[in-house]
């Protein structure tokens, strides 16, 4: 699969753009552990261009990282080409546009998942965008607004008249949010189009290596893209890429998980500072599938989750590395 010049291989496997959770050092970790390709946090281009500094940290990336893109989002095409870039200046391999954001404080405002409602400012904020930059620029969207207006099909073709190199689809509309089951039958349907030559890049519910494999199956897509399932776990992209291309399963032992999290806090802390860097963190140490198979871990859990300071969370951390992982390791 190649998007421009830039050649993903065979049925590549990608880490989604996702807020406050694919900053630079889960998107290299990510990368280490098997992702074909990153995209950062999404960022305004109203912040961009007033040069924010929470938001302009957000262009950097790491060379270790590539190919990467950078995902940025708006409502107006003057901001958006202005924003365009100043992106395609930090150097990205591709620019992302998000037209599927359904959190209310973007799409509620007209950006986002939010432009599914004014097609005719989506299709102008594109083409505006394609012409503003020289590298690939790509759409990630949803399926429609509601289930009475899923107009993805004819969508991805006027998408590609604008000029973008692909298109990421995730299987669900707005008003779904993350709720009920991603439609990769509808996914399908886009990628069936013969009118469609860009690559179909497919989103949703992608949590297991057995589902990677499916979504590829059924749907007939050039790429799969893993979001959530990736909080906690970043080494799912290993088991994910070993067992769609081996058809193996990956050897990651528990010892490995942990040390992939610990890294995780401290490149967290390093990156932020100690208070922020503990906060930002914990939605993985929630998330992580790791903690979920230990027995009576709630009130490590909690302990866990509560610690404040790098040594008190440390101090968690070590007990469940001398006490509870090696039990786990011989079970």
């Amino acid at each position: 699969m190649k998007i421009g010049p830039v050649d993903l291989g065979e049925r590549p496997v990608m880490l989604a753009p996702m807020e406050d959770v694919t900053d630079a050092s889960f998107r290299l970790i990510c990368k280490e552990q098997g992702a074909d390709m990153t995209y950062t946090e999404f960022v305004s281009a109203d912040a961009l261009i007033r040069n924010i500094a929470a938001t302009t940290r957000k262009l950097h990336i790491n060379p270790g990282e590539r190919p990467t893109a950078i995902q940025i989002y708006g409502r107006e095409p003057g901001p958006m080409v202005e924003a365009a870039v100043i992106a395609e200046a930090a150097g990205p391999d591709i620019l992302d546009i998000n037209f599927g954001c359904p959190v209310k404080k973007v799409a509620g405002k007209g950006a986002g998942a939010g432009l599914l409602r004014d097609i005719p400012k989506m299709l102008e904020i594109t083409r505006a965008v394609v012409d503003a930059v020289k590298i690939p620029v790509t759409v990630k969207t949803r399926l429609g607004w509601d289930c009475n207006s899923k107009i993805i099909v004819d969508l991805a073709e006027q998408l590609q008249d604008c000029g973008i190199a692909a298109l990421t689809v995730h299987g669900r509309t707005r008003s779904q949010m993350y709720t009920g089951e991603a439609d990769w039958d509808e996914i399908a349907r886009v990628k069936a189009n013969p009118r469609l030559s860009i690559p179909v890049i497919g989103n949703g519910d992608i949590t297991t290596p057995e589902r990677l494999v499916e979504a590829f199956r059924s749907s007939g897509v050039d790429g799969v893209m893993v979001g959530r399932a990736s909080i906690g776990a970043p080494w799912i992209f290993k088991e994910m890429t070993t067992w769609l291309r081996t058809g193996k399963a990956a050897e990651i032992s528990v010892a490995e998980k942990f040390a992939i999290l610990r890294r995780q806090i401290h490149e967290s802390v390093e990156r932020i500072d100690e208070y922020r860097g503990i906060l930002h963190i914990r939605r993985h140490l929630a998330a992580s599938p790791l903690f979920k198979s230990i027995p009576n871990f709630r009130p490590t859990r909690i302990r866990m989750l509560q610690a404040a300071t790098l040594d008190e969370l440390n101090e968690v951390l070590n007990s469940i590395e001398n006490d509870i992982i090696p039990t786990l390791q011989q079970s």
